[in-house]
């Protein structure tokens, strides 16, 4: 599967996608994710900072909310249309365009730092997407990104369940044979059916796959040039499991995990 195609599952995801996640559908995103992210991230004020696949431009301004001066680049133009209208109507100095992560229209060092909330796993050239984030980062600068986590997020994955039918472990299989190309079927699982009905046309997000083993991501990392600093896997705080219980599936085990990076000086 190409980029072009990528591009246009994601575009036709954008609407729906948009809609649902702002009305707070999105729940692993808003209780155990980004919450996650942003207890690692750095201190970004005054540092000016890029989000590589940006969506409708959320966790871009969660990011600017901390004091950084933030572009945001996305390859959805319904993503970046939402987020220019919301920059618009809100402003927080976020300028958005439509672009690549493999072809990021910036000089090089051009930024103290760049994320990435749960992007590069859905890009078919994801070593190109490294050596461009690389690129642009200044020496010291980091890039912190997060994606599905290898070792849970795989072909073979069932849920086993007790008496009750609770969840209390997950099956998982055929790790050394990720998918490539793949696409997945699927909708924020807390969205009703009164949220469904009331959108201009529902379908199912169709999500292309790009898995790599745990190892593959971190030898990629190594060999593009960029140095280990830290690494999470987030799960569901007290408080983040009191607001919503249908996180509770965090506790047993890790659906993200969470790389920061750091671009050596010399």
């Amino acid at each position: 599967m190409d980029q072009a195609t990528v591009a246009a599952h994601w575009n036709r995801n954008a609407e729906n996608w948009t809609r649902l996640s702002r009305q707070g559908y999105d729940t692993f995103r808003d209780h155990v994710n980004t919450p996650g992210f942003l207890s690692i991230l750095p201190d970004v004020d005054g540092l000016e900072g890029l989000d590589i696949g940006c969506g409708e431009g959320t966790n871009t301004r969660r990011v600017a909310a901390r004091g950084a001066s933030m572009q945001g680049i996305d390859l959805a133009p319904v993503f970046i249309r939402y987020a220019q209208e919301t920059e618009a109507e809100d402003p927080r100095g976020i300028t958005y365009q439509l672009a690549s992560a493999t072809a990021l229209p910036f000089p090089d060092a051009r930024f103290d730092f760049a994320t990435a909330f749960m992007s590069l796993m859905d890009l078919p050239d994801q070593r190109l997407a490294i050596r461009e984030a690389y690129r642009v980062i200044k020496p010291g600068g980091f890039l912190q990104f997060s994606i599905c986590h290898p070792c849970f997020h795989t072909p073979r994955f069932k849920w086993v369940l007790d008496e009750a039918g609770e969840r209390v472990a997950l099956e998982v299989g055929d790790y050394f044979q990720p998918r490539w190309g793949d696409v997945e079927s699927w909708t924020f699982g807390s969205a009703p059916q009164e949220a469904r009905d009331a959108l201009p046309s529902f379908e199912l997000f169709n999500v292309p796959r790009f898995d790599r083993t745990l190892s593959d991501w971190l030898n990629l990392l190594c060999e593009e040039g960029f140095l280990l600093a830290r690494c999470h896997e987030p799960t569901a705080s007290d408080a983040a499991l009191e607001a919503c219980p249908k996180v509770a599936d965090t506790r047993l085990i890790a659906y993200s995990v969470i790389f920061q990076l750091r671009k050596p000086v010399a």
